[in-house]
């Protein structure tokens, strides 16, 4: 901890009760903190209005909560018994049992219902947590603090120093940051991978700053690092595909309980906008290779037209829909992991077939399609992803076609004599 974080304030001594308006129960037992007073001494720490229960100098604003932060003030009311400025002992909520054991007193609340449930403290509410634990607790981040003028906008100033793939990033404050990182157990300082071009090693830290300026919300960091992990290996060659003239870029498939659990789109528009983790987790990653690894446009990256989806482009395969089995486990994953493949691809191509009626049929087209991804001449030295619509896969479930039938069907369409 920070030698120069302000010292804990204590409370005082005696009976105390933590407290806030906005809450059913402590307006409820509001007469009991008058009566705790008179018979006991009682004061009443307010968390939001300085004149509840009553205008008095026995009631005390805790105007910043750092009596209720840094006392671990989770539920209020929370009634305790104080002793050289600690609460010793403690009750959460209105019990009138345990208030008049924890007070000595009797006929507590006479005419109110014997227990109410608390409400939940201003320390802990996640409109202010973050700020409260970077404010009292200090923080744990090591990246560098970029200090902006107080007329300085703070979205142009971010475009200004080259850390936008050229839409607008949330600004990663230290509170966003430490957010972020409470979606993953790694600790902030472990090195995630080392990042192409410039090959600079990325913490945890550093995927979680790039992931607030994406969009992520803490639930998607675990994706966005496995993806940043899997395209820094030799095998995807990350700085291939940014050293290229061609107009590729990462895509990443999410397979597994992850994808529903993040609230991923697998299906209508999958591919397309509408859905925060398919938008931001792609981004992410893309954001993370451009600052941190230095895989900038025009410089290491060297692609002749480009494609929005190098902007980041990343979709949860529909395994609750599909007759097949997933494209993870035909890679050797169990369904109840979760993964994310990545491809080198770029935008999505649309190949279209509306009088195939017969799985025979359809897949001659689609071997002929995918023969000129790029183009005729250099289809023995491309890949390519095929994602099949509902109305395809009707056809082949419709028929008992496997997984294994059609990839062996279709790639006896694809064999050609090298001559």
């Amino acid at each position: 901890m920070s030698s120069d974080l302000p010292p804990v304030p204590p409370l005082p001594d005696g009976l105390v009760a933590v407290v806030k308006r906005d809450c059913p129960t402590c307006e409820l037992v509001a007469p009991v903190l008058g009566d705790l007073h008179e018979r006991a001494g009682l004061t009443v720490i307010t968390q939001d209005d300085p004149h509840f229960p009553a205008d008095a100098d026995w009631v005390h604003h805790d105007a910043d909560l750092a009596l209720s932060w840094h006392h671990d003030i989770e539920t209020v009311p929370t009634l305790l018994q104080v002793s050289e400025g600690v609460g010793e002992q403690r009750t959460v909520g209105w019990s009138r049992s345990e208030w008049e054991q924890l007070s000595g007193l009797d006929c507590l609340g006479d005419g109110l219902p014997d227990w109410r449930p608390g409400c939940g403290s201003l320390s802990v509410d996640p409109a202010y947590a973050g700020e409260l634990a970077v404010r009292f607790s200090g923080s744990s981040l090591h990246s560098r603090r970029i200090e902006l003028a107080s007329l300085e906008d703070e979205w142009e100033a971010m475009w200004d120093r080259g850390w936008s793939d050229g839409l607008p990033v949330v600004p990663p404050t230290e509170t966003r940051v430490l957010r972020m990182l409470e979606g993953t157990t790694r600790g902030p300082s472990e090195v995630v991978a080392v990042v192409p071009p410039s090959l600079v090693e990325c913490t945890v830290e550093k995927v979680a700053v790039n992931a607030v300026m994406a969009g992520c919300t803490p639930e998607h960091l675990p994706v966005v690092i496995a993806a940043l992990e899997a395209v820094c290996t030799d095998e995807f060659n990350m700085h291939g595909v940014l050293a290229t003239t061609m107009s590729v870029g990462p895509v990443l498939v999410v397979n597994g309980p992850v994808a529903e659990r993040i609230g991923m789109n697998s299906g209508i528009n999958s591919l397309g906008q509408g859905n925060r983790a398919n938008s931001t987790i792609g981004r992410a990653l893309q954001l993370v290779v451009r600052n941190v690894g230095g895989g900038h446009p025009g410089g290491v990256d060297r692609a002749t037209f480009g494609s929005p989806a190098k902007v980041g482009f990343c979709f949860a395969e529909d395994e609750a829909g599909s007759p097949w089995t997933s494209l993870a486990e035909s890679r050797g994953w169990r369904a109840d992991q979760s993964t994310v493949t990545v491809f080198t691809g770029e935008s999505p191509r649309i190949l279209a077939d509306e009088r195939s009626r017969t799985p025979e049929s359809l897949t001659k087209h689609l071997a002929q399609a995918l023969q000129a991804t790029v183009s005729p001449r250099m289809m023995l030295g491309m890949d390519a992803m095929l994602v099949l619509s509902p109305e395809h896969m009707a056809r082949y479930a419709d028929a008992g076609w496997s997984r294994d039938r059609f990839m062996e069907e279709l790639s006896a369409e694809l064999t050609f004599d090298g001559d």
